[in-house]
């Protein structure tokens, strides 16, 4: 593997390819670093502490730039689910399949693509904007001064995410293709960095007499490799049905006769299932809503929300 790291460094075309790479991850990564203004980062950590699965998924997806309220807070989230509603609708609608099948139909599709991102992109960062506002996270609220920072953060959410799409894709033309799973694996990554909290929880705890976290270290790390492994297995997982091609005599000779097999991956879906989370992530949306249009003058917390 790292012979073929090495050779890979050797070709020019291939080497400026990978240093672009690079260099499109480091943008993004400096981007998800870049708060965004009229917001304070202190009541953001207690929200993201204190609420469940929909911000928690968002937040991974977006390399925890969601919890700190930075330019690519929404992350690859809108293009994705615009992605795969476009997908839907064009077996859904006739004139979708159509055009898919044109010469230039999935450049056209992916036009498509980019302004069902924005509008997305545009609903979530008034939903985002909304709840960041009712946790009394923004420094300006009520008039003028209100009005101007409301626009200015959900046009930073929208134009955010508008140019993680475009690094994307100049990672698919320029770079080693697959823009965007590379943006969701770079901020997947960036989030191991809560491992580190976790080991060094352990071994406090087992350090103030209990002796018993020294064998939960060495089982986490066994339960990763396995579920390394596990995934590994069943991504090249196939199943393999067999062909016999029937005999057949051309002049004096006999052709065919021959055995081949066509191989079906197990796991034909891919990565799918993982976007296809934030399905389940959606029913989590009425909460969130109602839990930021609620009003800020009522004593009660509605349910499901937290104070």
């Amino acid at each position: 593997m790292f012979q073929t790291f090495r050779n890979a460094w050797k070709i020019p075309e291939l080497k400026n390819r990978l240093l672009f790479t690079l260099a499109i991850l480091v943008v993004y990564r400096l981007g998800c670093a870049i708060p965004v203004p009229f917001v304070s980062s202190t009541a953001l950590t207690q929200m993201f502490a204190s609420n469940g699965d929909m911000l928690s998924y968002l937040n991974m997806m977006s390399g925890g730039a969601l919890a700190r309220c930075t330019l690519f807070a929404l992350g690859v989230t809108p293009y994705i689910n615009a992605s795969i509603i476009v997908q839907l609708l064009t077996v859904a609608i006739p004139s979708l399949e159509n055009l898919a099948k044109e010469a230039d139909g999935q450049q056209k599709l992916q036009q498509i693509n980019r302004y069902a991102g924005a509008v997305i992109a545009l609903i979530m960062g008034i939903g985002y904007y909304f709840v960041i506002r009712n946790m009394n996270a923004l420094e300006y609220r009520d008039g003028a001064a209100g009005i101007f920072a409301a626009v200015v953060i959900i046009a930073t959410f929208v134009a955010g995410a508008q140019l993680i799409t475009w690094c994307g894709e100049q990672i698919d033309d320029k770079g080693i293709g697959n823009g965007v799973s590379l943006l969701i694996f770079a901020s997947i990554v960036s989030n191991w960095s809560s491992l580190y909290t976790s080991v060094t929880g352990l071994l406090t705890q087992a350090a103030s007499g209990k002796p018993q976290y020294y064998f939960f270290l060495p089982l986490l790390v066994v339960l990763a490799l396995v579920a390394v492994v596990f995934v590994i297995i069943m991504t090249n997982a196939e199943r393999r049905i067999n062909i016999q091609y029937a005999k057949r005599v051309v002049g004096r000779k006999q052709m065919g006769g021959q055995n081949s097999y066509l191989p079906l991956k197990l796991n034909m879906s891919g990565v799918m299932p993982i976007p296809a989370r934030s399905a389940a992530s959606c029913r989590s949306i009425p909460r969130h809503i109602r839990c930021g249009t609620r009003s800020s003058g009522r004593s009660t917390t509605p349910p499901g929300c937290t104070s």
